[in-house]
């Protein structure tokens, strides 16, 4: 073991021995004291043998919780029935929690996570997180401070579902710096600001470093205590009997008010930041002394004093719970490994399928819904219409969806795609959130974990790579990371891609797709036309309720409006609404039966092979491929098995688009005639050149004939 746990256990032992303890007040009882201090004892046994296993050879990378043993007094102030959203260096509060629910084991538990066993209750040995299903502790990645808009989401989601809890979210002081806990803080404020109800304690634990760059003296305080609609406290985090009294009091308050509050407890850091970190690096040997001087087990071993214990039984727990500590590791370290890539990736895909009560709705209810839109339900419409006409018919039939995103409400969205919708549903199922994107994806995956099926809108493609990690590291690892025990089952609408005349540039034209096709697990659509946005929009809402998956997708907005396809007023892209049906995952729609050559595209593409098609004959067919991820390579193949040529028609960009996937796809297939028309490898202009970088119907028509003759 390094010098410093070993520094740090003998003067443990030396100074309970000799009496040599912090100062204390007086009134804590141990019977209210050897839980806490169990569960601190513990979570430092854990992070002692995680060090030894490494230095064997046994054990896998982790990072520690010594020196914020304090969080046992937060779990200890709060109900099981809260969850809880933790700090990497939470341990402590996850045993303390154990201690209150019959037959969990935490350090068994937690040893089988640090050795990466197959019998680990979270992870089922994928990777070393805090979690658990039955204490209501959701897993969170190592990604910083990414758990905290998902945090405000769940307070909203659990106040609105009508819940007597509070939603608890732990983060570290340099954490506090990030853009996404910046942008959570505010969002909570904003909206407890308006009245809101929003039962979230959030506890920044300040040892006042990161990694090796120190936090300025006085700044956390400072930006904390200054947060508007945020109810601040203080306590001192190595003093497990304040921390519970400042917790409990907090909680109380959260709960009384529904209002949001933020525990600032200071602590230090022990042993160094992770792994093999020598803090000697970066740290002088007076400041390494300070930090150890403080430590919480001897706040605690001064509070059971107090209180009439021995030193001898303070010393007796602690070798004793390390002497079991020893014994489980023996026995987890024969626990078994996953093996393979299929037992590494079961986990990727949620469990199915979910129970759930369905809902009829009453006849008045279906007329004062759509009964204004009559004419438009008989009569062809664009897309943009359908998708409004779709939305409003799955929000009637399915009350635990929530819409949430910038400008939806009142105005209807930026292209009036939800317009009348908040109407017809009320302020709390059709969301006006405030303009960040990261709050705006928290808040519908707080809500998928509340019971809720969220349907978050993103205004602009573009906008999404603000907060691409609420998808890549929260919403879609969700059930890698905990085994399929958790998931977020959301619908995420995403206005995009190319061929807006005149508008926007590349920040309202964004033809990469990339990022998300980058991600395990997420299902993308892309609909070209109305019928299939309806279609495929039924298909992804029974995703989401049904599947608990994750689904994008991503509207054409040049296609919202589309009338016509081959000549002015010929009505061509207009479609009726469909009474039923759904575009099944993994289906494809062909229109034309020839078989020379098979145009295989999506979205804005399926408009442009469409229009060359009727330029190009009979022998020619369109294949919409509808979903982009995950891509059915084999049903792919075989649906177009019987054509002579294939020319892959993809609006997005030559590099890092779908078309080089497809090309391997066929190459690997055994086809030879297959081309692709792309877009340039550009960003999108305004004027009169926006779509000189996209793909073009006479472009498609010039590589078509090339592949014909």
């Amino acid at each position: 073991m390094s010098d410093s746990v070993t520094r740090v256990h003998e003067a443990f032992l030396r100074r309970v021995a000799d009496g040599d303890l912090p100062q204390v007040g007086a009134g804590a009882t141990a019977l209210a004291l050897w839980p806490l201090f169990r569960a601190q004892v513990a979570s430092r046994h854990l992070d002692r043998m995680a060090r030894q296993l490494q230095a064997q050879g046994r054990g896998y990378y982790t990072i520690g919780s010594s020196g914020h043993e304090g969080m046992a007094g937060v779990a200890a102030a709060l109900r099981v029935s809260d969850p809880a959203l933790l700090h990497y260096r939470d341990a402590a509060f996850q045993i303390m929690r154990a201690g209150q629910v019959d037959g969990v084991d935490a350090m068994r538990d937690m040893l089988l996570s640090f050795t990466a066993a197959k019998a680990d209750p979270i992870s089922g040995g994928r990777h070393k997180v805090l979690g658990s299903k039955r204490l209501n502790i959701p897993p969170q990645t190592s990604t910083i401070a990414s758990h905290l808009p998902k945090a405000v989401g769940m307070a909203w989601g659990l106040a609105r579902a009508g819940r007597d809890d509070l939603v608890l979210c732990s983060f570290g002081d340099a954490s506090l710096n990030h853009s996404t806990a910046q942008g959570a803080l505010n969002c909570a404020g904003w909206t407890a600001w308006q009245g809101a109800p929003l039962p979230l304690m959030l506890v920044c634990e300040d040892n006042g470093i990161g990694i090796s760059v120190k936090s300025p003296p006085g700044w956390v305080a400072a930006r904390l205590s200054a947060a508007p609609g945020l109810r601040y406290e203080r306590a001192d985090g190595c003093d497990v009997v304040a921390v519970q009294a400042a917790a409990a009091d907090l909680a109380d308050w959260i709960r009384r008010t529904r209002k949001p509050g933020v525990l600032h407890l200071d602590l230090v850091r022990l042993y160094g930041h992770a792994g093999a970190d020598v803090e000697a690096a970066y740290l002088g040997p007076a400041e390494i002394a300070a930090q150890e001087a403080r430590d919480p087990l001897l706040v605690t071993a001064a509070h059971l004093r107090a209180a009439g214990a021995t030193p001898g039984e303070i010393l007796e727990e602690y070798r004793g719970l390390w002497a079991r500590c020893e014994s489980i590791a023996e026995e987890v370290l024969a626990e078994p490994a996953l093996e393979d890539a299929a037992a590494v990736m079961a986990s990727l895909i949620p469990p199915k399928p979910r129970l759930l009560r369905r809902h009829t709705p009453s006849p008045d209810a279906v007329d004062a819904v759509f009964g204004a839109d009559q004419t438009a339900l008989d009569s062809p419409q664009p897309m943009g219409k359908l998708i409004n006409l779709v939305l409003a018919e799955q929000m009637l039939h399915h009350p635990e969806i929530v819409m949430a995103g910038q400008d939806i409400g009142a105005k209807g969205g930026v292209y009036g795609i939800t317009k009348g919708l908040r109407a017809k549903f009320g302020r709390t199922r059709v969301v006006d959130t405030i303009l960040d994107e990261q709050s705006i994806l928290g808040l519908a995956q707080g809500l998928a974990q509340t019971g809720h099926v969220a349907m978050p809108e993103i205004q602009f493609l573009a906008y999404l790579h603000n907060a691409e990690d609420q998808l890549r590291g929260e919403a879609a690892t969700v059930p890698f990371f905990s085994n399929g025990q958790f998931a977020t089952p959301m619908v995420v609408r995403i206005a995009g891609l190319g061929y807006q005349r005149g508008f926007g540039g590349h920040f309202h034209n964004d033809n990469s797709l990339a990022v998300l096709r980058d991600i395990p697990g997420l299902i993308i659509g892309c609909p070209s036309d109305g019928l299939e946005a309806v279609l495929m929009y039924r298909e992804a809402v029974r995703l989401a309720r049904e599947e608990n998956r994750v689904v994008v997708m991503v509207e054409p907005i040049a296609r919202y409006g589309t009338r016509d396809l081959l000549d002015e007023d010929d009505g061509g892209w207009m479609r009726y609404f469909p009474t039923s049906g759904t575009a099944a995952l993994g289906t494809f729609s062909r229109h034309g039966v020839g078989r020379d050559l098979c145009i295989v595209t999506y979205g804005n593409g399926v408009f442009l092979s469409r229009q060359a098609q009727a330029e190009l004959g009979q022998g020619v067919s369109v294949l919409d491929l509808r979903w982009l991820a995950p891509l059915d390579g084999d049903a792919l193949l075989a649906a177009t098995e019987q054509d002579t040529a294939v020319l892959i028609v993809d609006e997005c960009r030559r590099t890092g688009s779908q078309s080089e996937a497809l090309m391997t796809l066929f190459a690997e297939g055994g086809r030879t005639r297959v081309a692709r028309v792309t877009a340039e490898d550009s960003f999108i202009a305004t004027g009169p050149a926006f779509a000189a970088t996209l793909p073009s119907c006479a472009g498609i028509v010039a590589a078509a004939r090339a592949l014909l003759t």
